[in-house]
């Protein structure tokens, strides 16, 4: 049986799992879903604490930011490290439709969830229509 080896592809296969590709993010992935008049989004942050999150709306750019803080000491000899470690970053374009001013967050079991209401203004409603034969009937009465 012959085997090749190509350095470059472990290279690669090695930066996919840090850094993630653009159809699968390793550092924060997240779900997002329309529920009850909110835009709902579920990001997976394990191991982070709540207080190492920073949350910031610009205009209408959300951006998350957390940092996972290596639990070594300069003392330990690591044997296998596969946990992304440092700060990580994500920013999203939210639509004008979105209420930005009334955003939510909970964090919970490493998940950091959202809750960005839909602005009044965006949401549908009913427009009654007139007809000229209700004036008609109306004058007539």
């Amino acid at each position: 049986m012959l085997m090749r080896t190509d350095p470059f592809r472990e290279l690669d296969r090695l930066t996919q799992q840090v850094f993630g590709t653009t159809a699968r993010p390793a550092a924060m992935p997240m779900d997002a879903w329309q529920e009850n008049g909110e835009f709902v989004i579920a990001f997976d942050l394990p191991g982070v604490t709540a207080d190492s999150v920073d949350l910031n709306v610009e205009r209408n750019v959300l951006t998350v930011r957390a940092e996972r803080k290596d639990q070594t000491g300069p003392d330990i000899e690591l044997i296998a490290s596969e946990r992304p470690r440092g700060i990580f970053s994500r920013q999203l374009i939210l639509g004008d439709t979105l209420d930005t001013e009334k955003v939510a967050a909970s964090y919970d079991a490493g998940v950091l969830t959202l809750r960005i209401p839909v602005a009044e203004q965006a949401k549908p409603r009913k427009i009654s229509i007139e007809s000229k034969q209700d004036q008609r009937q109306e004058i007539a009465g």
